[in-house]
């Protein structure tokens, strides 16, 4: 059995909160520039991970189908329908 996961990133999120010592002035960093989305999907099995994908963009129904048609179905050697609802 496997499952797809996906997660992702933005560079545009920054810490609300933070801690220091009483009376210090909390200094902190935040991203600037290039504001970009990364996603990751990829499957999981019991002993690993396997297909693994990247894209700079949010994920999509197509990203989704390319990712099925590209990597999963090749690699985990299996056809997969994609139905019209769920993604995207």
């Amino acid at each position: 059995m496997v499952f797809l996961d996906e997660t992702g990133t933005t560079t545009k999120m920054t810490r609300l909160r933070g801690g220091c010592l009483k009376g210090q002035r909390l200094r902190s960093k935040a991203p600037f520039g290039h504001r970009k989305t990364q996603t990751f999907i990829t499957g999981l099995r019991c002993d690993g991970l396997t297909a693994p994908f990247v894209i700079d963009a949010p994920m999509n129904r197509q990203i989704f189908e390319t990712y099925v048609e590209t990597r999963a179905a090749k690699t985990l050697g299996f056809y997969a329908a994609l139905s019209k609802g769920g993604v995207g």
